[in-house]
């Protein structure tokens, strides 16, 4: 089409009909390739720039997040590592508490024991010795009663036998 116009130039002149012709039809093109072909590029060549504008920003949207998350959870470590050390010492500290007091109540029960056990020795002294006065006193009345060979009267056996029993505890406190 150009060689045609050049031909038609170099021959004479210009054929103004056929200039017009491929004028018109060229901006009929131009139009035509505008209205369906520019237009449809260009919106998905937009289409196309926000859907990537897009995706950098939920990327970076996502990286926040993550740095977020990521900040928490070692916020969270370091109060769980903080809160487990306060539990070991609260643990410890009942310990030692209930040590003490298991100690405390052990020595309070053995000095109970020994006290307890200090009277009935005692008691049991005691009555042993009331009865080896008894004894004592049996015997001695007996013996007396052979040696004088006569009967003692009831007062005069209990003067014997509270003598016999006094001089048994001055020899007694002697020990």
């Amino acid at each position: 089409m150009n060689s045609a116009l050049l031909l038609a130039t170099a021959e004479g002149g210009v054929q103004w009909g056929d200039f017009l012709f491929y004028l018109c039809t060229f901006l009929i093109l131009i139009a035509l390739v505008k209205h369906f072909a520019w237009g449809p590029v260009t919106e998905m060549m937009e289409k196309r720039a926000n859907k990537i504008a897009n995706d950098i920003d939920s990327a970076e949207n996502a990286r926040k997040k993550a740095e977020e998350l990521a900040a928490k959870r070692e916020s969270a470590l370091k109060d769980s590592h903080v809160e487990a050390s306060k539990i070991i010492d609260r643990a410890k500290k009942n310990g030692e508490q209930q040590k003490a007091t298991i100690v405390n109540s052990a020595q309070e029960e053995v000095s109970t024991l020994k006290k307890n056990a200090k009277k009935d020795i005692e008691q049991e002294r005691q009555e042993a010795l009331s009865n080896v006065k008894n004894d004592v006193a049996a015997l001695s009345v007996e013996i007396a009663s052979k040696i004088i060979q006569k009967e003692l009267s009831a007062k005069d056996q209990e003067a014997l036998v509270d003598s016999y029993i006094e001089g048994l505890g001055k020899q007694d406190g002697i020990r």
